[in-house]
């Protein structure tokens, strides 16, 4: 299998105020890009995977920066399509303690969720290519955003590249009912599906039994019980669902299970001192595509995505700036955090 990398999404400038400052406080923004699948795309290139990123940006200084940031980092981005009126923002106030982060959106109009579909041209974008990744952010974005999804999905079945998909459900963008007669009809193309119990029930509509997100305690049973069910339901190969306990907005539990369908594994878990907690799910779906395509077994799959997501989490910004060799010091127990010399 080919261990060409491609995503399809949307890149987003983030502007947050410095520091924990709330955003009345602000009289200036720090300013970084940003986006699921691009964020996939730059922590698999700097692991050392060849990753490409499709998006739609316009074609002005600012769309020019967020291209620029992504070549920086190793993605091609060479099947970047050039139009449209303005690129997504959100906004970032960073919590702490018992005050819970915030993030508001404009994206809306943006390049790419006004995209064409015949705008793409997935056969050449797949001539190469062994996995392609897409969520639910995307395909909310827009019917026409959907659409690309769907055309990218068979796309990607005709040219025999393994398909995964976060369900990243986000209020904002859709309802669970337009989730749900979207998304359902587009996993018969997923090989392998990453999600959390909200995205679960609000996008799939199967639900985690007995699971409460906002407790800040986990039934790992219940988890088992959902990557199950949503084996048996869609026929995936691979489940994986990430654990957070929100201790608080600074201190987070997380871990993870993978499923065959079968056999349920459970990873470490970590106690996160969160720096930038955003991006953690993004890290953790690439620490498993990476495991995938260098041949790990599923429970070094496992443990490796929830170590690199762990890592990222301690990082500002939503990229995951992680080595194979930082993450596999963590996986296989050193985290003390001393000083390398």
């Amino acid at each position: 299998m080919s261990k060409v990398f491609v995503g399809f999404g949307e890149i987003l400038v983030r502007l947050a105020p410095g520091g924990y400052l709330r955003f009345p406080q602000a009289d200036n923004f720090n300013v970084n890009y940003t986006g699921a699948e691009g964020n996939m795309a730059i922590a698999l290139s700097y692991m050392g995977v060849l990753s490409k990123l499709v998006t739609k940006l316009p074609d002005n200084e600012i769309g020019r920066c967020a291209m620029r940031k992504l070549a920086a980092y190793g993605v091609d981005t060479s099947h970047i399509v050039w139009g449209g009126e303005r690129i997504g923002v959100y906004y970032l106030e960073r919590g702490a303690s018992q005050r819970p982060s915030k993030i508001i959106y404009d994206r809306a109009g943006s390049a790419i969720s006004e995209a064409d579909p015949g705008e793409f041209d997935w056969d050449d974008i797949f001539k190469d290519a062994g996995w392609f990744h897409f969520t639910g952010i995307t395909a909310g974005l827009s019917d026409r955003a959907a659409e690309c999804c769907r055309q990218a999905c068979r796309a990607a079945r005709r040219h025999g590249v393994k398909v995964s998909c976060d369900l990243n459900y986000r209020k904002y963008l859709w309802t669970p009912e337009k989730a749900q007669a979207v998304m359902r009809p587009m996993m018969e193309y997923v090989d392998v599906l990453i999600a959390n119990e909200e995205d679960s029930d609000k996008v799939l509509g199967i639900r985690a039994d007995g699971a409460n997100v906002d407790s800040g305690s986990l039934d790992t049973d219940s988890y088992a019980c959902l990557a199950k069910k949503l084996s048996q339901t869609f026929g995936f190969e691979k489940v994986a669902i990430t654990l957070r306990e929100s201790i608080s907005a600074s201190v987070n539990g997380w871990s993870g299970i993978l499923c065959d369908g079968t056999n349920v594994l459970n990873s470490k878990k970590y106690t996160i001192q969160l720096v930038d907690r955003v991006g953690g799910g993004d890290s953790f779906a690439s620490g498993l595509i990476y495991g995938f395509l260098n041949g790990m077994s599923d429970q070094e799959t496992l443990e490796y995505a929830v170590a690199a997501s762990c890592l990222k989490q301690t990082i500002e910004f939503d990229f995951n700036l992680s080595t194979v060799e930082e993450v596999k010091t963590l996986m296989n127990g050193n985290g003390s955090g001393r000083v390398v010399r």
